[in-house]
């Protein structure tokens, strides 16, 4: 059980933050939806940052999935993993205003507090 729970948050987090990124950086971008200026540029900034950390972090804990699972069985990787998706629950709370990113880096933190129970 303990397998398919660590494939499903890092694979949540690789797919949410692929996404993310998609619609809230390439399809607002190509349809010209934001004016040139300060904001836009934080706001393209702060989105691909964070989306394509999601993607990278997820990439990674898929990678030592898929070749290394005993690691991702360890307390001091599964902390690592929590405190990361709190670092980005702060960042939707703070800096975010929309529901969509709080929600799916949620769930990332309840999937990985699963995976840290039935180790």
């Amino acid at each position: 059980m303990h397998q398919y729970i660590v494939y499903t948050a890092y694979g949540w987090l690789t797919l949410t933050g692929s996404l993310h990124f998609i619609v809230d950086v390439v399809s607002q971008y190509l349809r010209g939806k934001r004016e040139p200026g300060l904001e836009t540029t934080l706001y393209y900034g702060l989105n691909a940052a964070f989306s394509l950390g999601q993607v990278a972090f997820g990439l990674l804990g898929l990678f030592l999935a898929w070749r290394a699972m005993h690691l991702l069985s360890e307390t001091p990787v599964l902390i690592l993993s929590v405190a990361t998706a709190l670092g980005w629950l702060a960042i939707t709370f703070l800096f975010m205003e929309y529901w969509e990113p709080k929600f799916n880096v949620g769930i990332f933190c309840l999937l990985i507090v699963a995976a840290f129970v039935t180790r």
